[in-house]
């Protein structure tokens, strides 16, 4: 079951193919080749269960010949597992028992079962000693977690990992495991966290089984660009030369990067426009695509609008090579949502930053915190009087 150094499992490549099966934006044809590769893949490995709810879902057609060859090479392979597992707890240690014991965890997640698999992997979990292969374990939980996109399962499995480190646990596993969060992070929405734990693993990434490198290198971009401040975002990011030798092998993503440090506003747009498809397309993001449109349309905007006063709208519209009557639009609603602080001028064609005072915005935040501490203070009080 483990992948080869460097290559990506085959059940999460098929879960990346599923979900295109499923996109309304991939062309016909495309799905077509898709609907081929996802039967090959479910022929090679013998996966009755996900073959009957793809059945269910209408997205592969019934073969009652080709269910039941694959069920009676489960049952066979089923009966070996099981007499190597006698064999070992009668005849070998404890060390070939857990082999055993795993080799049936593996092979129920090969198939793609998700129940058993999780069950056989406590099975072997409790034949297990060394808390590095508790950590493997842990591992192959999270794989399953992401296939199905198990956002429970992820979680308390991220917290187990976590509190097996408490007891050991060497350096590469560890920075393992941030990954395996950053994307946890990603895909729920918490770009900062993920962002903060994907540059951590930059020089040590050693993930491949979950995602190539490529593709980690885009998501930390993505996830860098709406969370960093611009010196952070030059320092980590623009300058980095792990995302420098990679950074140009994805398209649009250099020019999106750069043209936003540079404050290369219309090629910026150029590129955001080259990479929501690309966006879209992904499994862990197409979610949040809407959200991270507006969160980077954000960043834009309110950097291009610190460096002025005020400005008109007619300039601003230029800078970005779209329309004034687009420009108004978008500001209007970015305004009205709190998320930059200016206003219209509809009159004179103007936009005034105002830009909360930071003395002002530390004054009242320890009012408030002040009124808060007050209230504490009374119900104590009160439950001291009692």
């Amino acid at each position: 079951m483990d992948a080869p150094e460097g290559i990506q499992q085959p059940h999460l490549v098929l879960a990346n193919k599923l979900f295109l099966l499923t996109h309304p934006d991939v062309q016909d044809i495309e799905k077509v080749r898709l609907k081929e590769e996802v039967l090959e893949a479910v022929k090679t490995n013998d996966m009755a269960p996900l073959f009957e709810t793809l059945v269910g879902q209408s997205l592969l057609d019934k073969d009652q010949n080709f269910s039941e060859s694959m069920g009676s090479k489960i049952e066979e392979e089923l009966k070996k597992l099981d007499e190597k597992i006698a064999d070992a707890e009668e005849n070998l240690g404890e060390s070939e028992v857990r082999e055993a014991h795993l080799a049936k965890s593996l092979f129920y997640i090969r198939i793609g079962d998700k129940e058993k698999a999780l069950e056989q992997l406590k099975v072997t979990e409790t034949k297990t000693v060394a808390v590095g292969q508790k950590m493997d374990l842990v591992f192959y939980t999270l794989q399953l977690g992401f296939f199905y996109m198990d956002f429970d399962l992820i979680s308390k499995s991220i917290d187990k990992a976590k509190s097996l480190f408490e007891e050991g646990g060497d350096w590469e596993r560890k920075n393992r495991l941030k990954v395996y969060e950053g994307l946890f992070c990603m895909s729920t929405r918490n770009f900062k966290k993920a962002a903060s734990l994907f540059l951590d693993s930059i020089s040590t990434f050693t993930t491949y089984e979950i995602f190539p490198y490529d593709t980690f290198i885009f998501y930390t971009v993505l996830t860098s660009i709406i969370t960093l401040d611009r010196v952070s975002l030059k320092q980590k990011v623009v300058d980095a030369p792990e995302i420098l030798a990679v950074i140009g092998k994805i398209p649009y993503l250099s020019e999106f990067l750069n043209s936003l440090y540079e404050c290369q506003y219309k090629s910026f747009f150029s590129a955001f426009a080259g990479l929501t498809e690309h966006i879209k397309l992904d499994r862990y993001l197409h979610p949040h695509f809407r959200y991270y449109m507006r969160e980077v349309r954000t960043v834009v905007y309110s950097q291009f609008l610190e460096s002025y006063k005020s400005v008109t709208i007619d300039a601003m519209a230029k800078s970005f090579g779209v329309t004034v009557e687009f420009i108004d639009l978008e500001l209007s609603r970015f305004i009205a949502a709190g998320k930059l602080h200016c206003k219209i001028d509809k009159v004179a064609g103007v936009l005034e930053t105002n830009r909360p005072d930071a003395k002002n915005a530390l004054y009242q935040a320890t009012i408030k915190q002040g009124d808060f501490l007050l209230n504490r203070i009374q119900k104590l009080s009160r439950v001291i009087d009692l």
